[in-house]
């Protein structure tokens, strides 16, 4: 059973950096809408990869009330090869159609600094990187086109089968790693404000030790004090608590991104903007609001 103080977490005047833009996080969520330009996503299976209509999903995303997009053109999970030049195809063009139509900051979801850098000269704003920076010109890339970025941890590497993973100490380890990445970013010059803290759940985990990781964000969001991103729409992990199907774990994920607020979380990557929005709103303004004297 958890103490109510290992749950709740305010940040101290916390600070995201994207491009030129402040954001004051400290109580501010931010939601970033899911805009997967593959064909064997786990949850949409290639429904929008149409490119009419991604964009038309592009614009329901930002109606509903996202703030950022995060485009992603090959699945984490292990699926048919996707070539870098495909991957490039199915990504850029879209960061460009969007930065072309929509006042809305980019994220492109990829490991690989090519994407990255080609998707920040059409306008991308942030690097999404679930490998943990494995390319070792990824950092360099962002630095150099002044990208904030997400640091991930994950025990292989995308696209790896990871079915029993093992942890010496799973708290400390993935706080070292972390604590390892944020350090490298911080030495390829990266401002320290656009860092992003993604405990990488689902990501070379057990569903047990993703839960575990995720009712533990207090304890990272403490330690690393960087802006908490936190994915875990619709995901594994979340569907095995109730043993719920992919498509029925709307109302658990929301529970998620409530806990997730309350634990320090405030960029919420999610399938459902418009619940997100909702819910992490109101919590920001029961969390600021003052008593009224009558």
């Amino acid at each position: 059973m958890m103490k109510l103080d290992e749950i709740l977490y305010v940040p101290t005047n916390q600070i995201l950096k994207i491009r030129n833009c402040e954001i004051d996080v400290t109580y501010k969520p931010l939601i970033m809408g899911i805009l997967n330009r593959t064909t064997d996503s786990f949850y949409d299976h290639g429904e929008y990869f149409n490119f009419d209509d991604f964009l038309k999903k592009a614009e329901s995303l930002l109606a509903d009330g996202a703030d950022i997009l995060d485009i992603g053109g090959v699945k984490a999970g292990s699926g048919e090869p996707v070539s870098l030049d495909e991957e490039l195809e199915r990504v850029v063009p879209a960061v460009e159609a969007l930065n072309q139509r929509f006042d809305a900051l980019i994220s492109v979801d990829t490991w690989n600094s090519k994407v990255l850098e080609e998707s920040a000269k059409v306008g991308a704003s942030i690097g999404n990187d679930i490998s943990g920076f494995s390319d070792p010109n990824y950092l360099e890339v962002a630095s150099k086109y002044n990208l904030a970025v997400v640091a991930t941890h994950i025990r292989l590497q995308p696209r790896i089968d990871d079915p029993n993973p093992i942890y010496r100490d799973i708290k400390n380890d993935v706080l070292t790693f972390l604590e390892n990445k944020v350090s490298d970013a911080i030495k390829a010059n990266i401002d320290i404000r656009s860092i992003m803290i993604d405990l990488g759940l689902d990501l070379g985990k057990t569903s047990d030790q993703s839960l575990q990781l995720f009712k533990m964000s207090t304890f990272y969001a403490a330690n690393l004090k960087l802006p908490m991103f936190l994915s875990a729409s619709n995901k594994g992990f979340l569907g095995d608590i109730l043993n719920l199907e992919i498509r029925k774990r709307t109302h658990i994920t929301n529970a998620a991104v409530a806990f997730g607020y309350l634990a320090g979380n405030r960029v919420f990557r999610v399938h459902d903007v418009s619940s997100a929005v909702l819910l992490t709103n109101s919590l920001k303004y029961i969390v600021t609001s003052k008593l009224r004297r009558r």
